[in-house]
């Protein structure tokens, strides 16, 4: 409230200086006027954030960026800098999301776990995921690895034909192109017969779907919502906070994660691209229930409609065991930052390995420093990075972490047969995180993600297996090599990560 009241009043004073100024001035010396009004517009909106109390790096970077490039630098931080939007927008969801966390705690707690198969570290994190992500961890899940577009969308389709009683869909892309249409005929199909379909898509992630695409499902029965729709989308403050996952629950007893959007590029079907190498999950059992609740809080969020009802989270479980497995929610509407504290904590809990996979890697200082300690410490840490970008400017930021990673004995290798889009952590061969959230800064403060954590899960070892495979296709940066490049491109390297907290 107080940052509120100062952010107003520094608002008023502005306008009244500028409007004096322009009153008395114009016309005698535009140019004066002109750099009083951008000058004073800088240094109210620095205080502004200045007296938000920001994390250091992500504060210093919008002050450098209003004072070297204020023309640029305005209308950015109108845009994606203002966090007044964020605290109006979802601190009421917050508060419905706990409370809806809390309905499915309750029944967790009911049945007893035994827990002495897990290390003692293992049950530490166990505590620590409880209590940031608020979400239960199940004992009664089946994990599988689904490798790629093939086998991933083989999965999906045959699933979602089996569909029954439900069908709720969520994804930050969805194309209407060939793997889009053939997913949209089973939704078309399920709704006519009966099927209740709910479908999400990122307003924009999924800019390019065509009206015409939507109509034919809506006239169908399917019920379509925008996520973070607006009229002049590009012009709101909205537009930063996008909703980057990608949920799938099919019954209440089936549901899919993980980095694959919809789309033939995930397919290896896009020249550019080439090979798409990616990681997705099916899920069944009772960590089902926890990503039935993300979509289903997400789905109220938007249209209003609460529909926490048994029926969607309390479906027939076939009793599995399986290790640990929690579904992970995280978001700008929990100051918990959820999901890089868990990377955190995850890396400073190994005792082996640390293992990463990404397509983009903008940490923040402490992880960076968790990692360097890590690999001081002499664990086998390791990343695994695309060879080539998809978007530059993250590809630079990227390269500008990797010497100071190298110097400490931290493996940095470049998939070199396609596009890595594989989202991984794997600690000490046992304990595993996949999901949307990439490793850096908009995937920790600003986007909707979805991530499951996994211990001694079966799934755990796939992932190590494949992990392992992919480095036969990737290639070591050389230290002395890395460190040849022209100056122009650590230059560019360098600007980008000045950049990196706004990514």
């Amino acid at each position: 409230m107080r940052r509120s009241l100062l952010a107003v009043l520094i608002a008023v004073l502005v306008f009244i200086i500028y409007y004096f100024g322009l009153f008395n001035y114009i016309g005698k010396n535009e140019g004066t006027v002109i750099s009083i009004f951008s000058t004073l517009t800088v240094i109210s909106i620095s205080l502004i954030i200045f007296s938000e109390n920001r994390n250091p790096s992500t504060t210093m970077s919008w002050i450098l960026l209003l004072a070297l490039l204020p023309v640029v630098g305005l209308p950015l931080y109108f845009l994606f800098g203002q966090n007044v939007f964020k605290r109006r927008k979802y601190d009421k969801k917050a508060l419905r999301d706990q409370q809806a966390y809390e309905r499915i705690e309750k029944d967790a707690l009911r049945v007893k776990r035994d827990l002495t198969c897990f290390t003692d570290e293992q049950q530490q994190l166990m505590r620590l995921a409880r209590r940031l992500a608020r979400s239960p961890i199940y004992f009664a899940t089946e994990t599988k690895i689904l490798n790629n577009g093939d086998e991933t969308f083989s999965t999906l389709l045959e699933e979602l034909r089996k569909a029954q009683h439900h069908i709720h869909m969520e994804y930050y892309i969805f194309r209407s192109d060939d793997i889009g249409t053939s997913i949209q005929k089973i939704l078309i199909e399920k709704a006519k017969a009966g099927v209740k379909v709910r479908f999400m898509y990122d307003a924009v992630g999924s800019i390019q779907l065509s009206k015409a695409f939507l109509k034919e499902m809506k006239d169908a029965g399917v019920e379509v919502v925008a996520y973070g729709g607006a009229r002049i989308l590009f012009f709101s403050s909205r537009v930063n906070y996008r909703n980057h996952r990608k949920i799938v629950v099919i019954d209440g007893n089936i549901g899919l994660i993980g980095g694959l959007n919809v789309g033939d590029e995930y397919l290896s079907r896009n020249k550019a691209y080439g090979f798409w190498r990616d990681t997705h999950m099916i899920v069944k059992g009772e960590a089902v229930r926890t990503l039935q609740l993300i979509f289903l809080q997400d789905w109220l969020h938007m249209t209003g409609e609460s529909v926490l009802d048994r029926e969607y989270l309390s479906p027939d479980i076939e009793p599995i065991t399986d290790g640990g497995v929690q579904i992970i929610a995280s978001g700008p509407d929990n100051e918990r930052r959820v999901l890089k504290n868990l990377f955190f904590s995850m890396i400073t809990s190994a005792r082996k390995s640390v293992w990463i996979a990404t397509p983009y890697f903008i940490p923040d200082e402490d992880i960076l420093t968790a990692l360097r300690m890590a690999a001081l410490s002499g664990l086998d840490v390791r990343i695994l990075f695309p060879a080539k970008p998809d978007k530059w400017l993250p590809f630079l930021a990227s390269h500008s972490y990797f010497q100071s990673l190298l110097e400490v004995g931290v493996k940095v290798y470049e998939y070199e047969k396609g596009f890595l889009h594989s989202k991984l952590l794997i600690i000490d061969g046992e304990v595993a995180t996949i999901g949307t959230a990439n490793m850096d800064m908009r995937s920790f403060h600003l986007n909707f993600e979805v991530n499951a954590l996994l211990i001694q899960t079966h799934s755990v070892q796939q992932m190590v297996n494949d992990y392992e495979r992919d480095l036969h296709n990737a290639s070591l940066i050389v230290r002395e090599e890395f460190m040849k490049k022209r100056l122009f491109k650590r230059l560019m390297e360098s600007l980008a990560r000045l950049l990196s907290p706004l990514l």
